[in-house]
């Protein structure tokens, strides 16, 4: 299991480090959505999960809520095959946040 680190590479642009699993978003996970602020438009790179499952897909939906609330623009892209594969289940790769 690696811990989940969300990463500034520039000004709107972040990199998440790690596991997007039940193991490692916790509370302080769903209460640091502070990066999500500042900017109109966040993408979010998902190229360094190593592994994730259902609450990975939540933790987005979570950001994608936050965003609307807050007028940002946020897609993801490198988005992991299970993880996506989650979404296509689910509808949500339609939603217009994917950069795949």
């Amino acid at each position: 299991m690696s811990r989940l680190h969300i990463i500034k590479e520039s000004a709107g642009q972040f990199v998440i480090d790690g596991d997007l699993t039940f193991a490692t978003i916790d509370k302080q996970t769903l209460q640091s959505f502070s990066f999500l602020k500042g900017a109109k438009e966040i993408t979010i790179d998902l190229g360094r999960v190593s592994s994730t499952d259902s609450a990975g897909l939540a933790l987005m939906i979570e950001w994608i809520k936050y965003s609307r609330h807050n007028r940002t623009q946020l897609s993801f892209k490198n988005i992991p095959e299970q993880l996506l594969n989650l979404a296509k289940l689910s509808g949500f790769d339609q939603s217009g946040h994917f950069a795949i």
